[in-house]
């Protein structure tokens, strides 16, 4: 069934699902969990195959936020590179993050398969693409980090790379073999339905009104019920609403479009091996197929936003540069998610009063790390395990209004540049 409220390609090709009802009752649960996205849901999944009783809380429907409009890129790692997420966190911890999020893509495809989750699930691995000398010079250290690490990726040259594309307008690539593709809004839905065979509560159309913290544990109240619960897991992200909307974010956005099915000529010609793409543009753009063919064309921006008309213009004259054989196929839909960012551009975990935490800013790698740091949640609220990151006191995130505004101008000013690659 689509939600008629997440019109995207993903909601119109995901499996039909069981819808959640709202709640409607006052219940007792040992872990609150807030947000129906790939955190909230691994948290869910988790912590019910650990044993204990799980509550989730979704304001619309699972997947309804930047889980459902992801691009699907199953990736290792952050955007950051390693050796600065180290820089940043210190060795121990940033090398520890570094080691887990390695193992990503490895966690999502096992959860896959153990479930059979039906989400076009490809491993055929991911391509960096250098957009200049400059951007090949940093997949080159990228490489070098990388290959240090023993990650099984490859420098490929522009020979190589216009190959595996179907496009020559890219100086080379960096191709990780961990990596691959996925329907995001499938695999979190697949998820969510595994997490209720498990036992987990999941009550859709449920936004936390109020959340207060007691001697014995958590109070959440909703439109029609409460929870009480003895730990509180916030998983809201970019999407929180009512008393979940708190987490410190500088919120950014990317949208995507999407042809119809490609002919098979030219399907044969543009990513054949199945990888997904993205580039090292600063304000970057990501392509890719689906399993029936369409190219998907995303890139920073707001199609909701002052410059969505500007946007729209840029991705098809990209499109057309970077795959003249695409030249005059329109794009058929269309759809923007928001992105939670945060100053390092690190996730965060925020202590939510003593026995309550938030996790958030993923800065668009959201479903290997969120599925990673769910499960790191889980742990913690078992007691059976340590969180990937220390838990920091709440703070604000300075500037968020003009490091928004920020992006979203310079997304608008680059594609004003008239498509340049």
């Amino acid at each position: 069934m689509t939600d008629p409220r997440l019109d995207s390609l993903w909601s119109d090709t995901a499996p039909d699902r069981t819808p959640y009802a709202p709640l409607r009752d006052k219940i007792a649960v040992d872990v609150a969990v807030i947000g129906g996205g790939f955190t909230g849901v691994s948290a869910a999944y988790h912590l019910a195959a650990g044993g204990a009783s799980v509550a989730l809380l979704e304001a619309r429907t699972i997947g309804y936020g930047g889980s459902g409009r992801n691009v699907g890129l199953v990736n290792a790692g952050l955007w950051t590179p390693p050796d600065d997420v180290e820089k940043t966190l210190g060795q121990t911890t940033g090398g520890g993050l570094n080691d887990l999020l390695a193992t990503g893509p490895a966690t999502v495809f096992e959860l896959i398969e153990k479930h059979q989750i039906r989400c076009e699930a490809t491993r055929n691995g991911t391509l960096h693409c250098a957009h200049s000398m400059a951007g090949l010079r940093d997949l080159e250290n990228r490489f070098a980090q990388q290959e240090a690490r023993g990650a099984p990726v490859k420098l490929l040259d522009a020979e190589e790379t216009a190959r595996r594309t179907g496009s020559t307008a890219y100086y080379g690539a960096l191709w990780d073999g961990r990596a691959g593709t996925i329907q995001p809004l499938a695999y979190v839905q697949g998820l969510a339905s595994a997490a209720a065979a498990q036992g987990a509560r999941i009550f859709e159309e449920t936004g936390a009104l109020s959340m207060a913290e007691t001697s014995d544990g958590w109070t959440i109240r909703t439109a029609q019920g409460e929870v009480r619960a003895a730990r509180l897991i916030q998983a809201t992200n970019a999407y929180g609403t009512g008393a979940a909307d708190d987490n410190a974010i500088i919120p950014a956005h990317f949208f995507q479009l999407a042809t119809a099915p490609l002919p098979d000529d030219l399907r044969q010609s543009i990513l054949s091996g199945g990888e997904g793409c993205w580039d090292t543009a600063m304000i970057m753009s990501s392509f890719r197929l689906d399993r029936a063919g369409r190219m998907i064309f995303g890139a920073l921006g707001n199609l909701d936003g002052f410059g969505g008309a500007l946007h729209r213009g840029w991705a098809t004259r990209k499109m057309a540069k970077v795959f003249p054989q695409l030249a005059g196929i329109p794009f058929e839909q269309h759809w923007t998610g928001r992105i939670a960012m945060t100053g390092t551009h690190l996730p965060r975990i925020e202590r939510r009063g003593r026995t309550g935490i938030s996790i958030f800013g993923y800065s668009g790698r959201g479903i290997s790390p969120g599925t990673l740091f769910g499960r790191a949640a889980a742990d913690w609220a078992l007691g059976t395990g340590d969180l990937p990151l220390p838990v920091q006191d709440p703070q604000p995130e300075a500037y968020a209004g003009a490091k928004s505004l920020y992006y979203e101008t310079g997304a608008t000013l680059t594609h004003l540049a008239n498509g340049r690659i």
